[in-house]
């Protein structure tokens, strides 16, 4: 079934499965070689889509067998210009492939007509996705995400999500590209294992000023690429800005972002420990929570298990 940009079905109450964590999925679990962790440059490989299609498979089996719905995130989280550049991609090139990753999921999701499907244009930060290197005042985030953005309000997605976002002026940037476009948005923060943000900012303070900054435009909020224990203790001081925290892609790792970088092997952590702290988290803290998925090192095992300990709670 497909949604619609006017009211995003996830908002309604139910519970949405998502992806696991693509990339690392794709290196370590497929052995594919990805560079700069860049999923999108599979679209020029022989059999790059027909591994992709493989890859989100799982997660529709998983979200029917739970009857939940599903967000179909693309994968172009590193999609953007400098990244492109990087791999040798022209501006036509890189719209191409975006849009190729969007009708990718379209194909996929007109299989399943059965289920609610949301596509999502996945927006990633411009800069390590762990490290906040380089700082860009929030007019040039989005002046550097709009072309990405366009592309996607000029596709079949329903939304765009901003994932691992690390300072709070890319946040913005991002959204204030989706609201002159026109399409909702997602922004999804990630955290150290003090519940910061990598600047040092607390969350609380990160959510509220993308709101002020954009009159509240992000649809919600998420976290994501950190373990539970590492921002719980954050979220349960928190009070009315934990009510906009909607989507949670946590690491079964409970490694430092440091640590995970000097990583040569996948920590896969406890699948089904992973699955009770989601569950845990939607009874106690993010009563809000609907869209639920996993970021490094996750794959669908992890994701089947958290969905089976959240869809009682629905």
């Amino acid at each position: 079934m497909r949604t619609n940009r006017k009211g995003l079905p996830q908002l309604g109450g139910g519970l949405f499965i998502t992806d696991g964590g693509i990339e690392t999925a794709l290196i370590f679990n497929d052995g594919i070689e990805l560079p700069d962790f860049a999923a999108f440059d599979l679209f020029r490989r022989k059999g790059g889509e027909i591994a992709l299609r493989k890859y989100y498979d799982e997660y529709i089996r998983i979200a029917a067998q739970f009857r939940a719905g599903i967000v179909l995130e693309s994968a172009t989280w590193r999609a953007s210009a400098d990244w492109g550049d990087k791999l040798g991609y022209s501006r036509l090139e890189l719209a191409t492939a975006n849009r190729k990753a969007i009708r990718l999921l379209e194909d996929i999701r007109g299989g399943c007509r059965e289920l609610t499907a949301v596509i999502s244009g996945c927006v990633g930060p411009r800069g390590d996705g762990y490290s906040p290197s380089r700082v860009m005042p929030a007019g040039e985030a989005q002046r550097y995400h709009r072309a990405q953005v366009d592309t996607f309000a000029d596709s079949g997605a329903d939304m765009v999500t901003a994932i691992t976002m690390n300072y709070v002026e890319e946040a913005v940037g991002v959204a204030l590209a989706a609201k002159e476009a026109a399409m909702p948005a997602a922004i999804s923060f990630t955290v150290e294992t003090d519940g910061r943000l990598p600047t040092g900012q607390p969350l609380n303070e990160a959510i509220d000023w993308v709101d002020a900054e954009t009159d509240g435009y992000p649809a919600y909020y998420m976290l994501n690429c950190a373990h539970p224990e590492h921002f719980r203790k954050v979220l349960a001081r928190g009070d009315g800005w934990t009510q906009r925290i909607r989507g949670l892609r946590a690491n079964a790792s409970r490694k430092s972002h440091a640590e995970l970088n000097e990583s040569s092997q996948l920590d896969i952590g406890d699948p089904v420990e992973l699955g009770m702290d989601y569950a845990a988290l939607k009874r106690s803290l993010l009563p809000k929570l609907a869209v639920v998925g996993g970021c490094c090192g996750t794959d669908h095992r992890h994701v089947q298990r958290i969905a089976a300990a959240c869809a009682p709670l629905f």
